[in-house]
């Protein structure tokens, strides 16, 4: 168990189902003005202004879209890089069987925060001083979202890709599964300011991922492996009873019955390029506290009775979030909750991953399986 690290969730409502709304995170209209960043920007960062997004239809409540620019600062700093990182050439580790292999990690949402991931990953002894791969047989599953409000996310993507290589030849494997943000900045790249259908009226991807904190350097230094890597992601797995997803929703059953199908249904998808397509399942793989409120431990049930394990295991929603407890209104950080460690809820069936890097809160990285 970790101490003081897991709290048992309580019911916060009726709903089930339900995507970030006004409510939860104050989101201001579809495309916000820039303006000065809220005070708990993460230490140590010097925030810059938000690019402006080109100019689209303002909506109330943008469905679909996670917290921006007041709850999770974008942060813009030039002296991003401070280990060595080394363009990877593979585009994932060779397969292994699972039994008799070794532990197994999980790694929350990274958003860019390079340095914040190797010092994390060094800690639980996967790399060593240098930053290569030490952990022999060791599994190591992240869970999406590499990219965004961060300074490096490109430089996290070859990290994580090198680190695959490395994993395989030592005989244990380092995986990634697809997150909303991925899926964000593969339809900037690839469809721009080309108009989609929101549901809720016109948007573009591009308005959108710099919405959610979309870095201009991360866009100047993607490159087309980045984009294939990305694209092949898994969206879902079943690990040792754990089912790895990236988002607290039960919006995977809308892609199939078991994981082969969804995973299969999610790369067919971006193979198609249809932009409204690409559209829809980002805007459902964003939506989120699906297992937070009252009847949130049926909604994980619907999904391990379908696809497998006894727990599931997610990031996308930061632990402050799922806890009620997000600081003042003015943001101060003595006023925000201390995450040390992944939020077991929904009744012990659902472990939350995703510490708030983004909120000066802590980047976790968690061996499996976790007791409580």
């Amino acid at each position: 168990m970790v101490e003081g690290s897991m709290t048992q969730g309580a019911g916060q409502g009726p709903e089930v189902e339900r995507t970030a709304t006004l409510r939860d995170f104050r989101v201001p209209a579809y495309v916000h003005e820039a303006g000065p960043y809220a005070p708990g920007a993460h230490p140590a960062e010097a925030p810059a202004p938000a690019a402006s997004a080109p100019a689209a239809h303002p909506l109330d409540e943008p469905e679909g879209y996670t917290p921006t620019q007041r709850d999770l600062p974008v942060i813009n700093r030039g002296d991003t890089l401070q280990v060595t990182v080394t363009p990877a050439t593979e585009t994932g580790a060779a397969e292994h069987p699972d039994a008799g292999s070794g532990p197994l990690y999980v790694v929350g949402d990274v958003h860019g925060y390079l340095d914040e991931l190797v010092a994390a990953l060094h800690e639980q002894g996967l790399i060593d001083d240098a930053g290569q791969w030490c952990a022999g047989t060791a599994r190591l599953w992240f869970l999406g979202d590499f990219t965004d409000r961060g300074p490096d996310g490109i430089g996290v993507i070859d990290l994580v890709m090198r680190l695959s290589a490395e994993a395989a030849a030592a005989g244990g494997y380092c995986k990634a599964l697809m997150g909303n943000h991925e899926l964000l900045l593969i339809g900037a790249k690839r469809f721009g300011d080309t108009p989609v259908n929101s549901g809720a009226g016109t948007a573009t991807f591009q308005a959108a991922w710099l919405l959610n904190g979309g870095q201009k350097v991360d866009m100047d230094r993607l490159q087309d492996h980045h984009l294939q890597w990305m694209a092949r992601l898994d969206a879902m797995e079943e690990i040792d009873d754990h089912l790895l997803v990236h988002s607290d929703t039960t919006a995977y059953l809308d892609y199939g019955r078991s994981i082969e199908e969804v995973n299969d249904t999610v790369r067919e998808t971006l193979t198609r390029n249809d932009p409204d397509e690409v559209w829809d399942l980002f805007r459902k793989f964003t939506k989120r506290f699906s297992f937070r409120d009252e009847g949130g431990a049926d909604a994980v049930r619907s999904l391990l009775d379908t696809y497998g394990g006894t727990r599931i295991v997610h990031g996308h929603s930061p632990i402050p979030y799922l806890l009620g407890e997000v600081g003042s209104e003015e943001g101060e950080d003595e006023s925000r909750p201390a995450v040390e460690g992944p939020h077991l809820y929904a009744g012990g069936l659902a472990i939350a991953m995703d510490g708030g890097v983004t909120m000066a809160g802590k980047l976790l990285v968690q061996q499996l399986p976790l007791h409580g």
